[in-house]
């Protein structure tokens, strides 16, 4: 393991995605173990994507961490799927997670919900209503964190969640993560937390490996500060630990 320091950001980085999903999953336990010692319950926000899965597995093995005082949301959904859907993202963390250790709560974005507005304003009102101890999240292919696309991407952004078209390179991504048989089946829409929200938790675990993901890291870590990296942000927040492969090292 090598670490480096871009900003605000602690960057380490492992041989493997293995390597890097067992020790950020070794210091979330820590941190966990801490906040719960400090206060009766802490809330974590989780994102749903294949490159969570080591860090997730190894997540739920860490000892001593008392998940009836964890209440879980997730990042960001899409328009038209729900819990039954395997591509939702609420299916995803449901069999990655969410139905592996007893949470306190768990908190579903309804993708299928009647009116998409409605459910973005509820959800909403679940999140303005807690302080976030722990944001767990990786980087998309085009910078982005949850479904905060560039064109969508507002650092200083007055909703909490919001509905977004997703441009071509997130939806492509979703091919290349295997989640979609191909680009016209991933869904156009979603509803995604926003920056300051997913930024405002005490402590930003952000792990992301693969070459794929190597451009975006780069531009993230040394590129400006900008909406057209969203991931950029990330360097101006205190307590981001990040977590990378040496593949998606390959460009700094």
């Amino acid at each position: 393991m090598t670490e480096r320091k871009y900003g605000e950001v602690v960057l380490r980085v492992y041989g493997t995605r293995s390597e890097m999903g067992k020790a950020a999953a070794a210091e979330a336990g820590i941190v966990m173990r801490r906040m719960l010692s400090e206060k009766d319950e802490i809330s974590c926000i989780f994102a749903a994507a294949p490159s969570q899965n080591e860090f997730l597995a190894s997540l739920i093995e860490e000892d001593g961490i008392d998940w009836t005082r964890v209440n879980a949301y997730h990042m960001d959904e899409y328009v038209g799927l729900g819990l039954e859907d395997e591509p939702a993202f609420s299916h995803f963390l449901t069999e990655a997670i969410f139905s592996k250790v007893p949470f306190k709560s768990i908190n579903l974005i309804n993708g299928k919900a009647e009116s998409a507005e409605a459910e973005a304003e509820r959800y909403s009102g679940l999140l303005n209503a807690i302080d976030v101890d722990i944001t767990f999240m990786g980087i998309g292919e085009n910078g982005h964190i949850a479904f905060n696309d560039p064109a969508f991407a507002d650092f200083n952004d007055s909703k909490t969640v919001k509905i977004v078209e997703l441009d071509d390179v997130c939806r492509m991504q979703q091919v290349h993560d295997g989640c979609f048989p191909s680009f016209d089946d991933v869904p156009k829409k979603a509803m995604t937390v926003t920056i300051p929200k997913l930024v405002s938790a005490r402590k930003i675990f952000c792990i992301v490996p693969t070459d794929k993901k190597a451009e975006a890291v780069r531009n993230a870590l040394t590129g400006p500060v900008a909406t057209s990296c969203p991931a950029s942000i990330l360097r101006t927040v205190p307590g981001v630990s990040m977590y990378i492969d040496a593949a998606a090292a390959s460009l700094l």
